[in-house]
């Protein structure tokens, strides 16, 4: 950054799912009320993929995250502005029947390739694999619902007319190669378009048709696609990564004791013990970090002049691990706990985050972060006095270790 000018910051948030926009909500309100001199909604770029892009569209358009957490985290009849995860379970029935419509002509084609060809069962039944639906859930909801809340005064759906500069990533389906929705070329889309096209998760929802091309999630090609703002010369690049693997490898009284774990909460099970879906996301999780962790150390070499602030949740946390999203009760203590979380990491490692921000006139306001009466959605349940001293005395480490060792945290990795 050049003497006496203003620094160029961007932020860049990664997907997944309804779980993921809970965690960088609650994340986002604590970085907005702890960080001074940091405004979230006059950035100079913001990067969104999937579930980061409905989050990167609504900052960009001026919203804030406690806005943002109304609508999305509260849900309350009152607020003008929600955004129900459950439109997201309604079935793509669209989709259903299209695919129906295939099947007399595949089922023909099947049957004589098995009578008259003679050939394996195995064989005929592949004949019958495009009357498969793409999608289990329509997602048209996020455009027509997004569509109508960018359209309000002060806001648009036209990435042209937006006062900064907002890229959507999604990946075209024929190609595997991302398309940067908002950038020169890619700009002429409505935005809510783009935010549907990002998220459109493979197997969960159709690929959605833009220009006579489909697109699925961005996150297929990177988990979260900073460089398109890197390449701008950013001189701090905030990241946001929701979706880490779960350690469930540690002694329960350990866990018990760094997180404050409240009595139902203190068996963890093995990963196993949950079934297919646990095993499914625990996988798909570390595909997902792994790739991350790459591209984070790719970057660190790329663009060794930019300050990266990597925020995730902490991987001995159950709390994001062990959650059902589209509980409504659940998604107001996720988001608690993701905001809680976040004002812990920057309290126990105020040393290197103050350094770092302080280089772009940025710094930590200790009063709002030592301030344990502060919260988000719900009460904060008082801790006991041992419990407490624990997590005062693990602040202490974190941050001494963050002193002792600062090339380790050089780009501020939670």
């Amino acid at each position: 950054m050049h003497a006496n000018s203003r620094p160029r910051i961007a932020l860049a948030l990664a997907g997944g799912g309804p779980l993921g926009a809970i965690y960088e909500i609650g994340a986002l309100c604590a970085l907005e009320e702890s960080l001074v001199g940091l405004d979230l909604t006059q950035l100079d770029h913001y990067v969104g993929v999937s579930a980061g892009g409905f989050i990167a569209a609504a900052l960009a358009n001026g919203m804030t995250p406690r806005e943002l957490c109304a609508g999305f985290i509260e849900n309350s009849d009152e607020s003008a502005e929600v955004f129900d995860p459950s439109w997201l379970t309604v079935p793509a029935w669209g989709e259903f029947a299209r695919r129906a419509i295939m099947l007399p002509g595949l089922t023909t084609s099947a049957l004589w390739r098995l009578l008259v060809e003679r050939r394996s069962l195995i064989s005929a039944l592949e004949r019958l694999g495009p009357a498969l639906p793409t999608g289990l859930f329509a997602n048209d909801e996020v455009d027509h619902r997004l569509s109508s809340l960018f359209a309000r005064e002060g806001r648009t759906n036209d990435f042209r007319k937006l006062k900064t500069q907002l890229t959507l990533v999604a990946t075209n389906l024929d190609s595997g190669e991302a398309a940067p929705f908002g950038r020169p070329g890619w700009d002429h889309i409505p935005i809510s378009k783009a935010v549907q096209a990002s998220s459109a998760l493979p197997g969960l929802f159709p690929p959605v048709e833009i220009d006579a091309h489909y697109y699925v999630d961005g996150a297929l090609k990177k988990t979260m696609h900073a460089s398109v703002a890197l390449d701008q010369g950013m001189d701090l690049m905030i990241c946001m990564n929701p979706l880490v693997p779960f350690d469930a490898t540690l002694p329960e009284i350990v866990q018990v004791m760094q997180r404050g774990l409240p009595p139902e909460k203190r068996r963890i099970p093995r990963i196993v013990d949950g079934g297919l879906p646990s095993v499914l996301s625990q996988t798909f999780r570390s595909i997902i970090h792994s790739r991350m962790e790459l591209g984070i150390k790719g970057y660190e070499r790329a663009y060794p002049d930019t300050d990266i602030v990597l925020f995730e949740p902490d991987h001995r946390d159950p709390e994001m691990y062990l959650a059902n999203t589209f509980s409504y009760g659940q998604r107001r203590h996720l988001a608690e706990h993701a905001y809680q979380q976040t004002r812990h990491m920057l309290r126990s490692r105020r040393a290197g985050y103050s350094s770092r921000f302080a280089r772009h006139g940025i710094t930590l306001n200790m009063d709002v972060l030592d301030d344990t009466r502060r919260q988000l959605v719900v009460p904060v349940k008082p801790r006991s006095r041992i419990g407490q001293a624990v997590v005062s005395l693990q602040e202490v480490m974190e941050d001494l270790g963050d002193v002792v060792h600062p090339r380790a945290r050089r780009h501020g990795t939670v």
